[in-house]
């Protein structure tokens, strides 16, 4: 395979901290390097396990800095892009919409702009480039929702089965769903999208855009649902369910979204759109009952006895209520699917936050915020 110098931004983040591990892991020809800014949710302790690997560099950058990121393009002489870093929390976004829309909109705008004039400075100009930007499902707005009364989702099915999203409703996302988004974080990342897809058009820029549904697993920051409630059932504190917990979204397993980038890095098609989801979806209110269970068995505790702890509170404002991916484009075209049941996902994972609860505590503390603000406060 022809080696590569690859920057993956938001590489010290949750997802991107699992595709950074599998580049290099997987790719020992390749220079892989980890640009982050290292705000909130940023943490290298996700990636100790590979920090020493002579194929790794780390550079501390804020994607919004144009001209040390294009400075860092001429001296790696980078060959591709895979943009991940993002203001990513819709509730954030509602009380700070400045940051998403200078993060991810000027951000992906900078990194865009420092590809094209690196690249056509080149004599083989954009000749095998590839700047990948990962995007959510949320651009696309919400879906119409059915649920008869007295279905429930089939709690063990394939993981590459469309059947359980009928219990909710017959409409998908596609790739050609037009963009429709509610929040202040999905009107941020709907423009950064049409600025990738922009740069192609006019510039010819190699790009592939991806929009993935909701990921969990190991290493995800715990102001996200499920490692929020596990660490909240693990101390007995309320689990706040928005509204009545009835809005539906369609999970991943992490480590299968860094499997799906890792193919579409190489083998997607130039200018394609692709959509990546579990085809799985869940209830906010089901999804809390069965890391519930989970956490209760694998803690010894009584079955159900932690159910006591859901809480209802105020809905969120623009609570968008079914988002469901069809990726069967990616699967028809480059043969990706889920590796993983929801079940088997929900074991693993719960198992590693329990088993990890130094990092947990580390990150709800902020020590490794302060450990990392000394680390890199002189370079």
């Amino acid at each position: 395979m022809t080696k590569k110098n690859i920057v993956i931004t938001g590489g010290a983040g949750f997802i991107g901290s699992h595709v950074v591990r599998l580049f290099v892991n997987k790719y020992s020809d390749y220079k892989i390097i980890n640009l982050d800014k290292l705000t909130y949710a940023g943490n290298l302790a996700n990636l100790k396990d590979i920090e020493n690997k002579p194929n790794y560099k780390f550079v501390k950058m804020d994607i919004c800095d144009f001209d040390n990121f294009y400075k860092l393009m001429q001296d790696e002489k980078i060959d591709g892009i895979i943009h991940l870093a993002a203001e990513s929390h819709v509730d954030r976004s509602i009380k700070d919409p400045f940051t998403f829309a200078k993060t991810n909109v000027m951000g992906t705008l900078s990194l865009l702009q420092a590809a094209k004039l690196y690249w056509e400075s080149l004599p083989e100009k954009y000749e095998g480039k590839r700047f990948y930007h990962i995007s959510t499902d949320e651009v696309y707005g919400a879906l119409q929702m059915t649920n008869p009364e007295g279905v429930e989702p089939p709690f063990t099915t394939t993981a590459s089965s469309k059947e359980h999203h009928l219990a909710y409703g017959t409409e998908f996302f596609l790739e050609t769903t037009k963009y429709n988004p509610h929040s202040p974080y999905s009107a941020s990342k709907a423009s950064s999208d049409h600025f990738v897809r922009a740069f192609h058009d006019t510039y010819g820029l190699p790009t592939i855009v991806t929009n993935c549904s909701n990921n969990y697993g190991p290493y995800q920051f715990p102001e996200k649902l499920i490692p929020l409630f596990i660490n909240n059932i693990r101390h007995k504190k309320p689990l706040p369910v928005y509204g009545k917990g009835e809005n539906v979204r369609d999970w991943l397993f992490v480590e299968d979204h860094a499997r799906a980038i890792d193919l579409i890095f190489h083998k997607g098609n130039v200018a394609d759109t692709y959509n990546i989801g579990g085809f799985n979806e869940w209830k906010n209110i089901d999804i809390i009952k069965v890391v519930i269970k989970t956490v209760d068995r694998l803690l010894g505790r009584a079955e159900g006895e932690d159910l006591n702890l859901i809480t209802y509170v105020k809905d969120r404002a623009g609570h968008d209520m079914r988002y469901a991916i069809d990726s069967s484009k990616l699967q028809k075209e480059l043969g990706w699917e889920p590796s993983l049941q929801f079940e088997e996902g929900i074991e693993k994972t719960v198992k590693w936050y329990l088993n990890n609860q130094e990092w947990m505590d580390n990150i709800t503390s902020g020590e490794y915020e302060k450990y990392y603000e000394s680390m890199y406060a002189n370079r």
